[in-house]
């Protein structure tokens, strides 16, 4: 077992004064690290139709791969109440293929994704819950992605367009799922275009749409305003689709769930992650500069449309509706995939709602 990185007696430490930055590489080649918690843990389950404790032990570690409320806790400072009764770990990890192979490593206790990740890890054998649910109020005037059309189709300008085009298609991510949803919206079946795997990291689909390897592909953020921006006077182009594609998660494998004193110290972190959302949206100037130009080392065009898109954060009390719009996600999914659908309540922990309510409702009578 290896020596922990992050050693000291329990206090009511800041997030930020307790953060320890682990790479991917690191997190890896050290299973089992996230499932060490202090000799005095509590005997017993943590499973749902028990209360979540609320005591986290002595010598309790939480490894959390959420970058951007690292960089949210430490930019609010105090205006949040971001202490806790744990040691945290900040790993540099995101997206769900870098989450899920670190979870099966036994290096990560929760990762910040969107609502596909937990679907696919559960179709391999990985049994993860759902903790934590944010989305966007104005989601049909602020979607998080479009699709950028290559250049030379200027006559693609509805999702029925479609047909026939070569589609950028990443399997197991949101922009894959959404690919599905809007062909299904748009009467099309997969038989009626052609669906061309590509990682959706990076640059990968702008440059792909440029270089016509494909002719339609789901692009998100800032790459929406500069595809056009580079390729428009090329007849290059975006197609709004009108879905929701809003969901941030917070996921868990069920073993760290079931850990009292990790449950409980997870309980702490989905408190600090609710104030992080709302922190973030009523400060768009501080977050601009001190995440996406100094952190993320974006132009301030780019960093200004992105908190120009950002949407105001929603944050539900009731997890009825998320769950049903998740339902319908696994039954495309599992329809495309031949895997077999499940009941998506099976992956959602609901103890955790009234948590994030209450921290939301702390934020908003301490800043009305």
């Amino acid at each position: 077992m290896r020596t922990p990185l992050l050693t000291r007696r329990r206090s009511r430490t800041p997030l930020a004064a307790a953060a320890l930055l682990l790479t991917v590489a690191t997190l890896t080649g050290c299973a089992g690290a996230a499932a060490t918690t202090g000799d005095d843990a509590p005997a017993g389950s943590a499973t749902p139709g028990t209360a979540l404790p609320t005591t986290v032990p002595d010598g309790t570690t939480l490894v959390v791969g959420d970058p951007t409320t690292q960089k949210a806790v430490a930019l609010a400072g105090d205006e949040i109440d971001s202490h806790v009764d744990f040691d945290l770990q900040w790993a540099n990890v995101s997206g769900g293929p870098a989450t899920t192979e670190a979870f099966r490593a036994n290096a990560l206790d929760v990762g910040a994704v969107a609502d596909i990740p937990p679907i696919h890890a559960t179709w391999t054998g990985l049994d993860v819950k759902i903790v934590a649910a944010s989305y966007r109020k104005d989601w049909q005037e602020n979607p998080i992605y479009q699709f950028g059309v290559r250049p030379g189709l200027e006559d693609v300008k509805t999702l029925a367009d479609f047909r026939g085009k070569k589609i950028a298609y990443s399997p197991g991510q949101a922009q894959g799922a959404l690919v599905l949803r809007a062909l299904k919206k748009a009467g099309l079946t997969e038989d009626d275009v052609t669906l061309v795997e590509l990682p959706s990291t990076g640059d990968v689909y702008p440059t792909a749409l440029a270089a016509k390897e494909v002719d339609v592909a789901p692009i998100g953020g800032a790459q929406v305003a500069r595809y056009v921006e580079q390729y428009g006077k090329d007849g290059a182009h975006t197609v709004e689709h009108g879905l929701r594609d809003d969901p941030s998660d917070l996921y868990a494998p069920t073993s760290v769930i079931d850990d009292p004193a990790k449950a409980a110290a997870l309980r702490e972190y989905v408190r600090v992650w609710a104030q992080a959302k709302l922190w973030v949206a009523d400060h768009p100037d501080e977050w601009r500069d001190g995440y996406y130009v100094k952190d993320q080392g974006l132009t301030e065009n780019d960093a200004q449309y992105l908190v120009d898109h950002a949407g105001t954060p929603d944050l539900p009390a009731d997890w009825t509706e998320p769950i049903a719009r998740h339902q319908e996600t696994i039954d495309l999914l599992a329809k495309a995939t031949g895997n077999t659908a499940f009941p998506a309540q099976d992956v959602w922990d609901q103890r955790f709602a009234p948590v994030i309510a209450e921290a939301a409702d702390a934020y908003r009578k301490a800043n009305p």
